[in-house]
Parts: structure tokens; sequence; C-alpha cells
């Protein structure tokens, strides 16, 4: 799945083009390499998100299309962050 669907899909970020808009800016880190927007994201893989003055480090757990607000927890699991 790319970066920026996942990011949406899991609700770290509220918006797919506010997302998109982080990779494009260098704000989204995956495996510690900056990512592009259509980067593949996959169980294991680590994300660090960088908005503001704060950043969260999540680890991905599962990757699904269609995720209800109460299951978007399911997705990561925190490493660090706000």
């Amino acid at each position: 799945m790319r970066v920026d669907k996942y990011l949406k899909n899991s609700r770290l970020i509220k918006r797919r083009t506010m997302a998109k808009k982080a990779c494009e800016q260098g704000r989204v880190i995956i495996n510690e390499k900056i990512a592009k927007p259509g980067d593949e994201v996959k169980p294991g893989d680590i994300i660090e998100i960088k908005l503001g003055t704060g950043s969260t480090k999540v680890e991905v757990l599962s990757i699904k299309d269609n995720v209800a607000k109460n299951q978007s927890e399911e997705l990561y699991k925190h490493l660090k962050g706000f």
C-alpha cells in the first residue's frame, strides 16, 4: 500500500492530500529513508512523521484498505511520539 494512503487509513494524518504533502516536504521517513508519496509500506516497517514541533514513530503491524475509525489503531504500534 502507498504510504500516503496508509497514513490516512491509519488516521496518523487526517487527509491523504496532507499525507502526500508531508511526504513531498520530507517529513515522512520509512526505515530511515525519506519517503515519497508512492513508496510502498509493509508490515514491520518503521514510519517516522515530523509535523510542527513534534514527531511520532510507529511500527506498521498490518495493512487494510477499509478501516473503521475504532480499528485504526490496530494497524500500528507507537514507538515514540506525541
